[in-house]
């Protein structure tokens, strides 16, 4: 039997563990599968744990998307000590005192990074320069120019208790937009703080527009027979629950898949919608027209 012989289609929200890279956890979770295609939307670094959405099927073409939707992260910050990757990574090469710390005083800081601001991307990052990634450039000593990014700060909030201050860590969650460097941002809340930080813990809690919608391990999944894997997916049009819907009938539906522009049941809002066919079917996404009108975007189905 080959390894990878099934067409599945769906969103696993899987729980990736601490110490696995993003690519490994896929790979795993695809032979649980025997999935033909698969791919993970936002990776994860092997330091970090939590939510990794993995889309098979027709849902690959839900990546780019979910790369661009808001997430939620819950840090934990190592104060006083400063690391050149800004983690766990590499070593610590700065020390600082940490003043005494109050509930008030490291709320008031928090809270004035809240809404949209600009953000430089460290060095030890996935971004390109000439052609080369800026972490490797970072592991061999060298630096280089980066220009700022608008990032948005939608939420951020103080974990731990007053007592906790007490022990140089700090525990906050934030949801942030895409771009957000959370190593960047730690670092950043600690010189405000007074003193250096690094990030030594990191979990993503979710991922727009999931919300609470419940995350598994690898662990409970490899138990699982094929039929509760499969439920487990979500369906293709989850990632969409935002977009007004659009329903069309047997006609309409048959003519849009041919690339046309077509009526629905009930005329289209303007701009993007997503599309169904008789019984419910999603059939993907579409533009609405003046007029009511929709005209297809992205199709999620073959054409006949």
């Amino acid at each position: 039997m080959k390894r990878f012989h099934r067409e599945v289609d769906g969103i696993l929200l899987l729980d990736k563990a601490l110490g696995v890279s993003s690519n490994a956890a896929l790979q795993q979770v695809r032979v649980l599968y025997g999935a033909l295609k698969a791919g993970h939307a936002g990776s994860l670094d092997p330091l970090a744990s939590g939510l990794l959405p993995v889309c098979f099927g027709q849902a690959t073409k839900v990546c780019g998307r979910l790369l661009n939707s808001g997430k939620t992260y819950r840090v934990l910050v190592q104060l006083g000590e400063l690391t050149p990757s800004g983690d766990g990574e590499t070593e610590v090469i700065e020390r600082a005192p940490v003043p005494q710390l109050t509930a008030a005083g490291v709320d008031a800081v928090l809270a004035g990074f809240l809404g949209n601001q600009q953000q430089i991307p460290p060095m030890h990052s996935a971004l390109k320069f000439e052609g080369k990634r800026l972490y490797e450039l970072a592991r061999k000593g060298e630096s280089v120019e980066r220009p700022p990014r608008d990032i948005v700060i939608h939420r951020i909030a103080r974990v731990c208790s007053e007592e906790g201050l007490t022990t140089n860590q700090l525990e906050f969650d934030v949801y942030c937009s895409k771009g957000t460097y959370i190593r960047t941002l730690a670092a950043d809340v600690a010189v405000k703080l007074g003193t250096l930080g690094y990030v030594k813990g990191l979990r993503r809690l979710s991922v727009d527009p999931f919300g609470d919608q419940p995350m598994f391990t690898l662990e409970a999944l490899s138990v699982e027979s094929q039929e509760q894997l499969g439920g487990r997916l979500l369906a293709v049009d989850t990632a969409f629950a935002d977009l007004p819907r659009v329903d069309l009938d047997t006609s309409a539906a048959q003519s849009l898949l041919l690339g046309r522009t077509v009526s629905g049941e009930a005329a289209a809002p303007l701009g993007e919608v997503r599309l169904y066919g008789p019984a419910g079917r999603f059939l993907g996404l579409g533009e609405g027209q003046p007029g009511g009108r929709v005209k297809p975007a992205r199709l999620f189905v073959s054409v006949p």
